[in-house]
């Protein structure tokens, strides 16, 4: 499974804004920014940025793409 990549953050005020991509992803306010920006802070930034906003693989796509409930 490849390492999540193409998150950036910035930091606006109290708030946080997540991109992927180039494209805004979620906007992160008051407590739920401040714990965040700690996370990255201790953690790998890419990984926590994936992990917050719910983008990120679970290696299991590719083989669920051929599964019979899912081929039409």
């Amino acid at each position: 499974m490849p390492a999540p990549h193409g998150f950036e953050f910035r930091v606006q005020g109290n708030d946080v804004v997540i991109s992927h991509h180039g494209k805004s992803v979620t906007t992160l306010r008051g407590e739920r920014a401040a714990r965040f920006v700690q996370e990255v802070d201790a953690g790998d930034p890419q990984l926590v940025m994936a992990r917050w906003t719910g983008n990120y693989k679970r290696g299991n796509e590719r083989t669920a793409r051929s599964h019979p409930r899912n081929v039409r």
